[in-house]
């Protein structure tokens, strides 16, 4: 099928190509290239489930077989908070290139043999580990863009975890430019300066079912600052553009990049099952 692009459409195409990869002296967390999300489910017929058990399970893993992988720049799990499904379990990786999420793959067969050399303990294992959930999962990859408000490299914390899911509109008065200015500005005068964010992902979409996603990720302490976040970023947005005109016509100019539809998910972060 024909794609028609928009400018908007050039301006993801644009995003995706961006090259992210943010490396110093000073070993600062790195931004990837790609973001894989599968969504996975418990298995809710398990009658002996116990969350220290299922904790200790998975970081066996993380320990013997991510945290060893050189094509895995980090890995973590979320659970359900406030969401549409309380068995979703969300396994989330990134990778420093598309290359690599292949060689993670390969690299993993390798780890895990290692791990467990006697072919019974490592069935025995991955039985164990498979019995947590069901047969059921989907998969999709983002591509991060500018804008992201890092956590500290290897932390442990538990976040509440707010995603915001909203879609592109590709108006045909759109540009690259506009829709990178808007959007620096108000990253600059809102995000970056909101102290109740502890880290902030922006991710589009690179592979899977619908491609005007945008996902947003947002990191607080509690469910309490929560609120307290959101309750800023409108004083912020008031102390950035105190004139309520220009506020609204600024704010009319970037509507229009969007649908006006989004979703709100609130997932925890598992510190302890993070690389």
């Amino acid at each position: 099928m024909k794609t028609k692009h928009t400018p908007i459409g050039v301006l993801i195409i644009f995003l995706l190509l961006v090259n992210t990869a943010i490396v110093n002296a000073q070993e600062k967390p790195v931004i990837p290239a790609y973001v894989a999300v599968t969504t996975m489910h418990w298995n809710m017929e398990m009658e002996d489930f116990d969350m220290d058990k299922w904790k200790a399970t998975e970081k066996e893993y993380l320990d013997k077989v991510t945290m060893k992988n050189e094509h895995v720049l980090s890995s973590s799990f979320y659970l359900h908070y406030f969401t549409a499904d309380n068995s979703e379990v969300i396994y989330v990786r990134t990778y420093p290139s598309w290359d690599a999420i292949d060689k993670a793959v390969t690299r993993n067969e390798e780890l895990e043999k290692l791990a467990w050399p006697n072919e019974s303990a490592r069935d025995a294992y991955f039985k164990k580990q498979g019995a947590y959930y069901s047969n059921e999962h989907s998969d999709e990859i983002y591509a991060p863009i500018p804008g992201a408000k890092l956590l500290p490299q290897g932390s442990k914390e538990d976040y509440i975890t707010y995603v915001r899911k909203s879609h592109f509109a590709f108006p045909e008065d759109g540009s690259r430019e506009d829709f990178m200015a808007l959007r620096t500005e108000g990253n600059e005068k809102i995000i970056q300066k909101n102290e109740f964010i502890r880290a902030y992902y922006p991710n589009v979409h690179a592979w899977g079912s619908d491609r005007t996603e945008f996902m947003e990720a947002f990191y607080v302490d509690t469910l309490a600052d929560l609120d307290k976040m959101l309750d800023r970023q409108g004083t912020l947005a008031e102390e950035a553009w105190p004139n309520e005109t220009a506020r609204t016509a600024r704010n009319k100019k970037v509507s229009k990049y969007f649908t006006g539809i989004h979703g709100d998910f609130i997932y925890r972060r598992i510190g302890v099952l993070s690389k």
